[in-house]
């Protein structure tokens, strides 16, 4: 099985990288991309843990662009990870993400809902990781100002909601001019989640190279309707189960959102050589 969206403790997953090889392992997933937020800090050590048992590992990465105010999330595969122009890029993405989280952890303390932030970002920037708004809404939980994270966002950090604050950043366009300028591919993340079908088809013709057509949110009405979007526009199908650790506020489970050989053969043969 082949699962190209998943996410470690380099960004909002619960799972390092080497505990999420051994759970790969247990669903039978013999072909995998890590797709942290914003950052490659877990991709050595999950190319690592693939090459000790004997999977196949493909280097990928899910950059939150910005269009129109609203996020827009692309995946990335098969670029050099040591591309400073990339690595320089990320910094910045991070950066912004660490400001984002000040200013949320700043509304939710005015609201009397404080929550530890310093403690959340830690050592996150010299690290690599990256901070999003799911590690804010596990602290409100932690802290007892929220029962879920589901809650967390519904009532707070959703999108205009009391504490939410919008994102700033690249295009989807300038993500897939910098992803194809270090030898990558750009997937669209979960389009049936992001529902801005209004943006694939001049995506397409700057450069986006896939959909994600399988996934965890996608019943099979939506599978099929971005599998035959991205056919009519001549882009590869890519899929994964978005699989953050077991959190009883998302549906995804490995083994659940996995995509057929062929479409993964067929992603692989756009990848330029290096």
């Amino acid at each position: 099985m082949i699962d190209l969206h998943l996410h470690t403790t380099a960004s909002d997953g619960l799972l390092t990288p080497d505990a999420l090889v051994s759970r790969l392992i247990s669903a039978g997933i013999e072909t995998f991309s890590v797709t942290d937020h914003d950052t490659v800090a877990g991709l050595a050590a999950a190319a690592d843990c693939a090459r000790q048992h004997g999977l196949r590992f493909l280097p990928g990465i899910e950059i939150t662009a910005v269009e129109s105010g609203g996020d827009v999330h692309m995946l990335a595969y098969g670029f050099d990870p040591e591309s400073e122009t990339l690595l320089a890029f990320l910094r910045g993405q991070r950066e912004a993400r660490i400001t984002r989280a000040r200013r949320m952890a700043a509304r939710l303390a005015d609201l009397n809902m404080p929550i530890d932030i310093d403690a959340l970002i830690g050592s996150s920037a010299e690290e690599g990781r990256a901070v999003g708004r799911p590690q804010l809404a596990r602290a409100l939980v932690a802290a007892g100002h929220a029962v879920s994270v589901a809650e967390a966002f519904e009532l707070w950090l959703g999108s205009g909601r009391t504490a939410y604050m919008p994102r700033t950043g690249a295009t989807p366009k300038e993500v897939i001019e910098l992803i194809t300028s270090v030898g990558g591919v750009v997937s669209l993340a979960h389009p049936g989640v992001t529902k801005r079908d209004d943006l694939i088809p001049s995506l397409a013709a700057h450069g986006l190279c896939a959909l994600e057509v399988w996934h965890s949110d996608h019943d099979e009405t939506v599978t099929a309707r971005y599998l035959a979007l991205a056919e009519a526009l001549g882009l590869a199908a890519t899929g994964g189960s978005d699989f953050h650790g077991d959190l009883p506020d998302r549906s995804a489970r490995l083994g659940r959102a996995v995509m057929p050989s062929g479409a993964f053969d067929r992603l692989v043969a756009l990848l330029p050589r290096r």
